[in-house]
């Protein structure tokens, strides 16, 4: 398995570290063979190249299996929305739960945002009118709404069966109707799914009061972007919430949480979300190339991040604790055995 490595920027470095220290123990106990490359991107590679994605580096990550990325600072736009759309990442999937020994802001959640990931306003087609107007271009297809809802129904056949559409079509009838009446005309493509729709404020609203009443939820990209974070800190803290950027032929997996450039260098920051990110990504593999072991690593390593939280030991300072991000990384690769 090939593995391009960014460790972006802020904290990105430190739970970069964290997070491939236990992959190359799960690759040892399961006797996998993972390739790693690294390559610069974010602000520093902005700073030193004049790119934020250095042109010299995409020919590596296109030969690449996945990306494992850490988050980067100013330069995000430049690097994630680039990568997305570059390589066709067209699911964002983005999963929210209790984890046992956090402290949360509601209980029994467990629901997962699947999110358009190359259209929207983030395909960044901004210009000025003069020096006092900013015009920003939405981009809403039929094709991309339909891939992402079978992505979302796909999920809920092994879940709750439960699909929620969020969307504000009430205000933006062109762009947000195609969106809602693609996912409901696909919807009847899985008649053991149950479907309802919100607006988004009524949706940002629930997350915070009933998030348990979730199970799986399909929207455009930057509705996407505002809940998963909304639905991550009512776990508990963003630093928990893993993500993963899927196409047909590449994923990239990475923390939901930004740089938190005001913890950069201490050392306390929270690897959790970074190593969820490298369960998956091992999990992903193995369900495409039908390689168990590597099914099984990715499920070790989820496992024994749950233990390490559970026990409450070892806990960083955003969850309560005093553990450094060494300490809790530690903490994961003994349980993992």
């Amino acid at each position: 398995m090939k593995v391009v490595v960014i460790e972006g920027d802020g904290v990105g470095p430190e739970i970069t570290g964290s997070a491939v220290r236990v992959l190359k123990a799960a690759a040892v106990k399961y006797g996998l063979t993972i390739d790693l490359q690294y390559v610069d991107a974010g602000d520093n590679a902005l700073r030193k190249y004049g790119e934020a994605v250095p042109s010299r580096y995409w020919p590596i990550i296109g030969s690449s299996d996945a990306i494992l990325k850490g988050p980067v600072g100013e330069s995000a736009g430049e690097v994630v929305v680039k990568l997305r759309r570059g390589f066709d990442l067209y699911a964002n999937i983005r999963p929210a739960r209790n984890y046992p020994g956090v402290r949360a802001v509601r209980d029994g959640v467990d629901l997962i945002i699947v999110r358009e990931n190359t259209e929207d306003v983030y395909v960044r087609a901004e210009y000025m009118l003069g020096n006092d107007i900013a015009i920003a271009l939405r981009l809403i297809t039929r094709r991309a709404s339909e891939r992402i809802t079978r992505v979302a129904f796909n999920l809920a056949i092994g879940r709750r069966r439960r699909v929620t559409i969020v969307h504000k079509a009430n205000v933006l009838t062109v762009s947000d109707g195609l969106f809602r009446d693609t996912v409901k005309e696909v919807a009847k493509n899985y008649p053991g799914i149950a479907v309802n729709e919100m607006y988004i404020d009524a949706a940002v609203m629930d997350m915070v009061r009933r998030p348990q009443d979730f199970d799986v939820i399909v929207t455009t990209n930057l509705y996407g972007d505002i809940l998963s974070d909304i639905a991550a800190y009512v776990t508990g803290s963003i630093g928990l919430a893993p993500s993963a950027n899927v196409g047909d032929s590449k994923a990239m997996f990475e923390p939901v949480h930004g740089a938190a450039f005001d913890i950069a260098g201490k050392g306390i920051a929270n690897p959790t979300a970074m190593i969820l990110s490298v369960a998956w990504m091992l999990r992903w593999w193995g369900e495409r190339v039908g390689d168990d072991k590597y099914v099984s690593a990715g499920s070790a390593v989820e496992n024994a991040v749950i233990k390490a939280l559970g026990e409450g030991v070892k806990l960083t300072p955003d969850l309560g604790g005093n553990a450094r991000t060494e300490e809790f990384t530690e903490e994961v690769i003994r349980k993992l055995g």
